[in-house]
């Protein structure tokens, strides 16, 4: 019977992911809270100029834009229902002008929040190269 050898497990240090989701809404480092996350509305910087640490690795593809529609969606959904309910008669001009405003002023206001806190939960778990597992091979 053969034996096979004992891997030796490194054990990482656990990242807080509450902490890295809150840094990279505001977009700040997941890492130190204090670097920029983005050089520009929403390109991800390389890495971060206080503590160094790479940022590269992100990987958010659409989900941001996913994540914002959702949101805004449903808020504005339900703002158009409910001035229909309070102001039936109102032109149809007011409300469309007013809402779509709103729709497009939250989804560019929220958009990169999202971004960062998806960046920041890509940190926190390790992911895409930011020190798990697939960065060992």
């Amino acid at each position: 019977m053969s034996e096979t050898p004992v891997s030796i497990m490194t054990i990482e240090k656990r990242r807080p992911l509450g902490l890295a989701i809150r840094r990279g809404f505001a977009g700040r480092c997941p890492n130190c809270g204090k670097g920029k996350l983005f050089r520009a509305y929403l390109k991800v910087a390389d890495r971060c100029d206080h503590c160094g640490e790479d940022l590269h690795h992100q990987r958010a593809d659409d989900a941001p834009a996913y994540f914002t529609i959702v949101i805004v969606g449903h808020f504005i959904i339900a703002g158009v229902l409910a001035t229909e309910f309070v102001a039936p008669d109102a032109p149809f001009w007011v409300p469309a002008l007013i809402w779509s405003a709103l729709a497009l002023a939250a989804s560019l206001w929220l958009l990169p929040r999202i971004k960062g806190a998806l960046v920041g939960l890509q940190w926190a778990n390790r992911m895409h190269g930011f020190g798990g597992a697939d960065e060992e091979r």
